[in-house]
């Protein structure tokens, strides 16, 4: 049986390819521009043999700022941004908030944890997803809510892209968790239609809950689970 691929492991191997890849870049910049190994050395700050080392890729801790310098020196601009890759590491909250779901759901429906999306190069993967005939929906946890702006979109990138037929968005019933909501209620709203206790309600059955929903989830186990009502929220 092959050993588990951990998150740290993927991002350590892609920042070797990125380095190894600007090395080349910045080979090939100085050499169009007839720049010595002694000159570029200069005005970077390097020594030759630790620029053709760089540039050869042997240097896969290099700082991200020395490889900027240098681009500089060859005349290139390094840019740098992130995009949404594989599943980040989770912690026992996380993994509790799915658990306590999923003893909610009718024992007929499929589910499944840490599932891929279907694109060959995608590597986003939904927290869990539950089935049942005919219709699936991606299981989404977050345990501390804060920008609802980067979670509407990251979430709707992953319903376009997931072959869904909807997004649960599980959270915790806390103080945070609720401010959370109610602040970010005009923006969710439109990606969530489905009132978290009838999408509940319908999961339980094991029916389709008939399209996305907010469900949050009491801190207790023993108490009933709270859901999140955009229209109208008792006050």
């Amino acid at each position: 049986m092959g050993t588990r691929d951990r998150p740290a492991d993927r991002g350590r191997r892609r920042g070797v390819h990125l380095v190894r890849h600007l090395g080349r870049e910045i080979r090939e910049a100085r050499t169009d521009r007839s720049l010595r190994l002694e000159d570029t050395g200069i005005a970077g700050g390097l020594s030759a043999a630790a620029i053709s080392r760089i540039e050869r890729g042997l240097t896969p801790g290099v700082p991200l700022i020395r490889l900027a310098s240098l681009c500089g020196v060859v005349g290139l601009e390094l840019s740098a941004r992130t995009f949404p890759g594989g599943q980040p590491l989770r912690d026992a909250a996380h993994v509790g908030l799915l658990n306590q779901f999923r003893l909610l759901l009718h024992p007929r429906l499929r589910w499944a944890t840490e599932v891929p999306l279907p694109g060959i190069r995608d590597q986003r993967s939904w927290d869990a997803l539950v089935a049942g005939p005919g219709w699936r929906y991606g299981v989404e946890a977050e345990t501390a809510p804060h920008d609802s702006q980067a979670l509407a979109r990251r979430l709707e990138l992953k319903r376009r892209d997931g072959e869904v037929d909807g997004v649960i968005l599980l959270v915790r019933s806390t103080r945070r968790t609720k401010a959370f909501l109610a602040e970010a209620s005009p923006l969710l709203r439109p990606n969530f239609p489905v009132e978290g206790s009838r999408g509940l309600g319908l999961l339980a059955a094991g029916a389709d809950p008939g399209g996305s929903a907010i469900i949050v989830l009491p801190t207790s186990n023993g108490s009933a689970p709270a859901t999140r009502r955009f229209a109208s929220e008792g006050r």
